[in-house]
């Protein structure tokens, strides 16, 4: 169970940072709160009591996103619901109603938030790995001398391992900034028998822009989660696949490169077999999302497990 002595409800940022940057120690910020409320029960944390919970969920700087010079800033209360009912959201970011489809349910979808996801920094969050691949960064807030100032970090960056990143005492997430990728196939690969409520123990995203003069790669970008305390970005693979026309033996081989970078605490084989799998699913799904012909998938070097 759950419970706390206040729950604070601010309708402006300003006062969301003055309630934070006051709060007594313990006290916790939600959004869609769909991380605390399953944390707090038994199995888990138990019976947890917080002197205060700040809900950011009224916050209208927090709401909407906006389009500028190839990137767009997503506000932190962007929920995964919107990557697949707005048609905008899906162009501009085509890997993202993938990795939706596959985060939690519809329930969930409607109140979970990118950001939120994000900040909790868990080696297993769906939304990491695509906003890796964007090219992302996180917008912060504080309170300096009562007013509101700004910083950005990449999301490499904020990350530093499970359940850490580079927030400091009275900052807020307001925003994920990240590439526009319109006109590219994207991909997103998960382990699990079924399509939601799947905790991850690996995840693969892909996005692939063709040259239309001659098909060959004129930009990938591929990331990894589940394999190693924070996502990684395979850039060495994106190198040796630019400019190329995709094989299917080049695909198998790019596909070996990145399991030799799992270093999680457990099950390393597995994840190992996984990596080569998804890493090839993941290039053939999103060339099949711009349009390409995919190469024979009934040989693929490893199951898609």
């Amino acid at each position: 169970m759950l419970t706390c002595d206040q729950y604070h409800m601010p309708t402006s940022l300003s006062d969301a940072l003055a309630l934070w940057q006051d709060a007594p120690e313990g006290t916790r910020l939600v959004a869609g709160a769909t991380d605390i409320l399953p944390w707090a029960r038994e199995g888990r944390a138990g019976d947890v009591h917080l002197p205060a919970m700040i809900d950011l969920s009224r916050v209208p700087e927090l709401d909407g996103y906006s389009v500028e010079d190839g990137r767009i800033r997503l506000g932190a209360n962007v929920v995964y619901q919107q990557f697949l009912t707005d048609e905008k959201l899906r162009a501009l970011l085509p890997c993202m109603p993938y990795c939706s489809i596959w985060f939690a349910d519809d329930q969930i979808r409607e109140q979970a938030t990118l950001a939120g996801n994000i900040v909790n920094a868990s080696p297993a969050a769906d939304g990491t790995p695509p906003i890796l691949a964007l090219n992302g960064e996180l917008e912060i807030a504080r309170l300096e001398d009562g007013d509101i100032a700004h910083r950005t970090i990449a999301i490499n960056d904020f990350i530093k391992g499970p359940g850490a990143t580079d927030l400091k005492p009275g900052e807020i997430v307001t925003a994920v900034i990240c590439d526009t990728l319109e006109g590219y196939g994207g991909s997103f690969q998960k382990v699990g028998q079924r399509r939601s409520l799947v905790i991850s123990s690996v995840c693969a995203v892909a996005c692939v822009k063709l040259n239309k003069d001659d098909g060959t790669v004129a930009d990938i970008r591929l990331a990894l989660g589940g394999i190693s305390p924070v996502p990684l970005r395979l850039t060495k693979t994106e190198q040796m696949l630019t400019g190329k026309r995709l094989t299917r033996e080049m695909i198998v081989e790019a596909a070996r490169q990145p399991a030799d970078l799992v270093a999680s605490r457990t099950r390393r084989e597995y994840r190992r077999v996984v990596v080569r799998g998804f890493v090839e699913a993941a290039i053939e799904d999103a060339l099949a999302d711009c349009g390409e012909a995919v190469p024979n998938t009934d040989t693929r070097e490893t199951a898609n497990v």
